[in-house]
């Protein structure tokens, strides 16, 4: 099998816990730091979105030293076939799509002047990786989070 593992069904291959690890660096400024914790993928309980999943993650971000407990809750909707997803942020508002049919995409999503560019690779099935790259007027960022599920 070549670099990539493609999906052929998004939301049961993301299903369930897996443990997050990423680094965040600002590439203006040289300053770096780190989120370790866990992101759950369950069922999306809503009337209108009856077969997505919630998903909640949280852990621990370090930031020049300084340690803080962070969590972020997203929506991962069908997509139009099940290799594809439609994401969005807790409120609604669309972030990105994503298809892993190739088990490669990359996606982009403008924020006032900011682009965020995102590129997903799924390895195999129990590790995938996201690289966010962030540039704007104020931001020159690289998050890059590697996932890996929990039994």
């Amino acid at each position: 099998m070549g670099e990539f593992w493609p999906v052929t069904d998004v939301l049961a291959h993301l299903g369930g816990s897996w443990r997050v690890e990423r680094s965040v660096r600002d590439l203006a400024s040289g300053a770096e730091g780190r989120f370790a914790g866990t992101t759950v993928f369950g069922p999306l309980e809503e009337p209108d979105a009856p077969h997505g999943l919630l998903h909640q993650e949280s852990g621990t971000f370090v930031w020049q030293g300084t340690s803080r407990p962070a969590e972020r809750t997203l929506r991962f909707l069908p997509g139009p076939s099940p290799a594809a997803t439609l994401v969005q942020f807790s409120d609604g508002r669309p972030f990105h799509d994503l298809d892993l049919t190739t088990g490669r995409y990359v996606a982009d999503h403008p924020c006032a002047a900011d682009l965020y560019r995102g590129e997903f690779t799924v390895r195999d099935e129990d590790h995938w990786r996201t690289v966010w790259r962030v540039g704007g007027p104020a931001k020159d960022l690289l998050l890059t989070t590697d996932y890996t599920r929990l039994p």
